[in-house]
């Protein structure tokens, strides 16, 4: 992350400074405002592209090994009902908000396997970071970090079974995906690329 020049605090610009250093020194803070995102917005859609940098690397990863791959998540199945569903609290719209990022399928056998994938710089997962009541149990959580690409199903983490950057739980050694290692520390050099400065 880019640190104020003046006082070492984040800010989103390299060798720029944070919002108070700029006001402090520019007096107005109306010209502030009016420039750009706020570091709330910045920080939201900062985050929201790491996220999607992650999914469109599993995205790819599977479609190299020859899987039928289709978004799922709420945003590509039901485009602009994300606004709709602001405030409203029922278990439809719930399950909506939820749904996992992918359905992929498997070229030889068919089966078909919910995926949801998160970006996670530090490389851990655990229950604790997973939606109470998430309500696809079945669903693969497979999680990109700057090192790895690790995959738990969600009936594991609610056996306690944790991703952490010490765990084995290699997307790889997923049996019932049958990939190819070569391909995943392929992607795995994509995503220390794409996420070294993260």
């Amino acid at each position: 992350m880019a640190e104020c020049i003046i006082c070492g605090a984040y800010t989103k610009y390299q060798n720029g400074k944070c919002t108070s250093c700029f006001r402090k020194d520019n007096n107005d803070s109306e010209i502030f405002d009016e420039v750009g995102l706020n570091d709330q917005e910045w920080e939201r859609r900062y985050n929201m592209i790491k996220g999607r940098i992650a999914e469109t690397l599993i995205q790819e990863l599977f479609l190299s090994l020859k899987y039928n791959v289709f978004r799922y998540g709420m945003e590509h199945t039901v485009p602009g009902i994300t606004e709709l569903l602001k405030g409203v609290k029922s278990e439809v719209a719930y399950q909506i908000r939820k749904m996992p990022d992918f359905v992929i399928q498997h070229a030889k056998t068919k089966d078909v396997f919910f995926v949801e994938v998160k970006f996670r710089a530090n490389g851990t997962f655990t229950l604790k970071d997973l939606e109470k009541d998430y309500p696809y149990n079945n669903a693969y959580i497979i999680v990109v970090s700057k090192k790895h690409i690790k995959c738990l199903s969600v009936e594991e983490l609610r056996q306690g079974k944790e991703i952490t950057p010490e765990s084995r739980n290699y997307l790889g050694n997923r049996k019932e995906f049958e990939l190819d290692k070569d391909v995943i520390i392929d992607f795995c050099d994509f995503a220390v690329s794409f996420f070294a400065e993260v």
